[in-house]
Parts: structure tokens; sequence; C-alpha cells
């Protein structure tokens, strides 16, 4: 769905950009547009409560093998079977899912982030396995979102391996001055955030009661498959094939569903709190 900048601006600007309705809603309200009080329109209702749209993007793929654990198994093998296992329980809980590959191709980083945007995803999960060779000690699973400054030097270190194949470029609204790019980039980019950050303590949450975790397994990096201001996304770290406990637990179908059923649980939890949160709109 398509919303005009037209509700911050004058009727004279006529660039748009695709966003969920609940963040329409958000930013219209916030630009005191459309009153706390008044009604969504029964189409718009039924469009948040209904559509669940979640795209997964298995990270790494074709020319890119990203890590390589010393068993010979590869990031962007783990992390296509990852997806798949997800997408396969997140389709029996009713919802539509999208990746960003289905099969062992390379995609550009601004490709990922724009199949999620050009599908006005609900939500974007990447999924990834970590690697700090030479050191074989650190393992267990994690979970990022996007910020300019890392929350630690793993994170950082993390974010230049995963970023290493290509850079994403820097994207800008067509068709506004700079003025209003950097009002629009404002409130996407916060109401973003704020979901995001959601999203990411949901997966944590739910991943922590069935896999090891990372110490402090909510972090933050520069992660440019993260980069979208209009979709909540989230980065996962599966386990760390550095590690040989982790590597062999990656080889395994059991580990890979639970690492499926607990991020599909807090997938569950997020859409949960979305539409508690317009009920309340």
């Amino acid at each position: 769905m398509t919303f005009s900048r037209r509700f911050l601006l004058d009727a004279g600007i006529r660039a748009s950009i695709a966003l969920p309705v609940w963040m329409q809603v958000g930013l219209a309200r916030a630009a005191g547009r459309l009153p706390r009080t008044a009604p969504i329109s029964q189409g718009a209702e039924a469009e948040l409560r209904s559509r669940r749209l979640v795209v997964i993007d298995p990270g790494h793929g074709g020319r890119d093998p990203g890590c390589i654990g010393a068993g010979s198994l590869y990031e962007k093998d783990i992390a296509l079977a990852t997806a798949w296992d997800l997408r396969h329980a997140l389709e029996r809980g009713g919802y539509d899912v999208m990746m960003t590959r289905s099969s062992d191709v390379f995609i550009p980083l601004p490709a990922r982030v724009d199949f999620a945007e050009n599908h006005h995803a609900n939500m974007m999960v990447s999924i990834h396995a970590n690697s700090v060779a030479p050191n074989t000690t650190v393992r267990g699973a994690s979970v990022f979102t996007f910020s300019n400054d890392p929350s630690d030097p793993l994170a950082a270190e993390i974010a230049r391996d995963e970023n290493s194949v290509e850079r994403i470029s820097n994207r800008s609204f067509q068709g506004v001055s700079p003025q209003v790019a950097r009002i629009l980039f404002s409130l996407m980019k916060h109401s973003t955030k704020v979901e995001s950050l959601s999203l990411q303590r949901n997966f944590v949450d739910s991943l922590s009661r069935n896999v090891d975790m990372l110490p402090n397994p909510a972090r933050h990096a520069t992660f440019a498959v993260l980069q979208s201001s209009a979709i909540p996304s989230v980065l996962v770290e599966t386990a760390f094939l550095s590690n040989p406990q982790d590597e062999a637990a990656l080889r395994t179908n059991e580990f890979r569903l639970r690492l499926a059923a607990s991020m599909k649980s807090a997938v569950d939890a997020w859409f949960l709190a979305r539409r508690h949160a317009i009920a309340n709109l």
C-alpha cells in the first residue's frame, strides 16, 4: 500500500513510498492529520489484522560462502537449511512467507532489502551463523538490530564480516526536498527502530528458552541487510561455526528445528502485540 507524503507536506509533493498500514496510521497521527480517537477504516483494519507476510533472508549464497567451520560446514548452506525450516514452521502457522533466496545463489545486499520492501513485508528475518576463528570457545545464538554504533567490539567484527562481500548503497527519497526527506526518514526510522527492538526482544526471549545464547545476546551493529527504514528487521546469528559444539549442532535436524520453532514463537508474539496495539489505536 502507498501513502502520500502530502499528509505531511503541501499538495504539490508527488513522491510516495510503500509502508505497512500500521505505520501509515502512526505517522498520520504523529503529523496531526488523523486524530488519536479517529477510527481506522474497516478495510485498513482488516489488512492490519489479517496480513502477515514474513520475508526470510538466508545469508550469503552462491559465490559468497560466508563463514566456513572447522568441519567444512558453510554458513550459506546452514543459513538456507534453517531458513527453510523456519519457512515451513511459519506456513504451518498460517503466515505468508517469502525468501530472498531459496537456493544456492548470490543475492546482492541491496536486492535483499529491496525484495522485502517491494513486497511490503511486515518484517524481515535474516539468518546467519557466526565465526570468530581462531577462537573456538565462544558459542551461542544472538539477535542483532541495526545501529550505526555497534554495541560491542564483537558485534562490530561480525558486522564487518557479514557486510564484506558488497557494501550497500545509501538510498534516498526521490521528488522531495532534502528537508522533507530528513523529516520522512526520521519519522519512519524511529517507528521501524522501535518495532525492530520489540522484535529483537521476542526473538531473544524465545531462543533463550531452547538454545544456548551468547552473553548479552541482544546486540546491534551496522548490518547492511537491516537498513530498511520501513520494515522491522532482525538478524539472527544461530551459532558459531568456529565452535566445534555449535558446528556439530547446526548439522542436526533436531537443533535446526528447535531454532525454527523458537523463531516462529517470537514471530507469533510480535504479531500478537501488533494486534493489541491496533485495537488501541
